[in-house]
């Protein structure tokens, strides 16, 4: 039974922004500007650059995603394209460490936030982060529709509050939002530190290609996929930057830079203490929002990989009265509970969410591949400049990840050893399914 066509441009749009604002924009904006030693002007050029980067991913994604709108997106451009094994890889580690880390954080997150309103020990905490995600789990079991309906209703909301928020602290801070900090720090460690301040925007822009996953779902996928793309991408880059510049006002550079809680804190500042808790709530509707995105997209990736027969064969099913793959729902839920009860979400984020941008790459690199392998197929949406948009794109890719690894290479060795534990697995599942073909 195939997957329902139910979304529609405007939900692809809400879906692409609530997944990518999840708790980054009201926590990271203190570490990037501590990386370039409170540069207001190089911390701004992170956001716009990150920004950048992901429109450019975009723009290359959405002649893919035209080109090929099935279930799995990414998953499905890499098989296609460079085999089996690859596209594993990448389906491994979203779902043990990628996707699965990132609900556990954001439900662990919700948790805590949510204790800055109501009172809650370790043993309740945990228990909340993981009725959150039961509940998002439900949602999106019982109905593509519903989960979109609840994505779009939530993202509204957040976007609603951040620049509600922008505006407040525009109009009530004391600081110059273009305040430059000035720095004696020498060149190569501003670079460095300009390195891992994009790793941090980066997280924050994080999601942008998760709806890819959903392609197989999308109405006139070939029209809405590449347009959903542009719009949601250039929608992210305006708030987060809008948000960055309501924070400098409010506290200023060194302000912001000495808070972990720059959301928060701005809004404390110009309007009391008490008024912080308003945060918190727009805080927790982001939280939530995000969680439900991720959660209406990996599941698919699941799916498909299911389907080739190198995952489990229950969450190739689509459930016959939701039509929604529902086991590949359930079986990521569970090990994101799993994750956010034992805690090991932090330490596996810490450690491989910089190897997704290596799939990533090689996601931009099949665009060369597609065109020259089949050049007379099918392209309703073409990628604008190419070829210097997807080359541009995988090099500043690359560069991300050859950062990550000079900067911090224990951390990149064991990130990338993670992910190729998945190899033996790929070849004795891939083994078990050829047997079973011939039964």
């Amino acid at each position: 039974m195939p997957l329902l066509r139910t979304l529609t441009l405007r939900d692809v749009v809400l879906l692409i922004v609530g997944t990518v604002i999840g708790s980054g924009i009201f926590l990271v904006p203190g570490p990037v500007l501590r990386n370039v030693h409170n540069r207001v002007d190089l911390a701004l050029a992170v956001w716009l650059l990150g920004g950048l980067l992901s429109l450019m991913g975009a723009l290359t994604y959405g002649e893919l995603g035209a080109m090929k709108p099935q279930a799995g997106g990414l998953y499905v451009y890499l098989r296609d394209c460079f085999g089996r094994p690859l596209a594993f890889l990448y389906g491994w580690a979203l779902f043990f460490m990628m996707s699965s880390g990132s609900v556990a954080t954001l439900a662990v997150a919700f948790s805590t936030y949510l204790r800055q309103i109501v009172p809650l020990n370790d043993i309740e905490a945990k228990i909340v982060a993981s009725a959150m995600i039961v509940v998002v789990g439900v949602i999106n079991v019982i109905g593509t529709r519903k989960s979109a309906n609840v994505q779009n209703v939530a993202t509204a909301l957040k976007v609603a509050a951040i620049l509600a928020m922008t505006v407040v602290l525009f109009a009530l801070g004391g600081h110059s939002s273009a305040t430059v900090t000035a720095t004696t720090t020498q060149t190569g460690t501003l670079y460095s530190g300009f390195g891992l301040a994009m790793i941090s925007v980066l997280w924050a822009y994080e999601g942008w290609q998760y709806c890819t996953f959903s392609a197989g779902e999308i109405a006139d996928p070939q029209k809405t996929f590449p347009r959903a793309l542009l719009v949601g991408s250039l929608v992210l880059v305006s708030v987060y930057v809008l948000a960055n510049l309501g924070y400098l006002a409010a506290l200023g550079a060194g302000g912001a830079a000495a808070s972990n809680r720059v959301a928060s804190d701005a809004i404390g500042a110009v309007l009391g203490p008490g008024f912080a808790k308003l945060i918190s709530l727009a805080i927790l509707v982001s939280m939530f929002s995000a969680a439900n995105g991720l959660i209406l997209t990996s599941p698919r990736v699941y799916y498909a990989m299911a389907q080739d027969g190198v995952f489990f064969r229950k969450l190739a099913e689509v459930h016959p009265r939701y039509q929604t793959p529902a086991f590949a729902v359930i079986a990521g839920c569970a090990w994101s509970i799993v994750l956010a009860v034992s805690g090991t979400f932090e330490q596996l984020l810490t450690y491989v969410i910089f190897t997704g941008w290596i799939f990533y790459a090689f996601g931009a690199l099949a665009v060369f591949v597609y065109r020259r392998r089949e050049p007379d197929a099918e392209r309703p949406y073409r990628v604008p400049g190419y070829p210097v948009t997807p080359i541009l794109f995988v090099l500043a890719a690359t560069a991300l990840v050859v950062n990550t690894v000079i900067a911090q290479p224990a951390r990149a060795a064991v990130g990338l050893g993670l992910v190729l534990a998945g190899a033996p697995v790929y070849f004795i599942w891939n083994a078990r399914s050829k047997r079973q073909a011939k039964d």
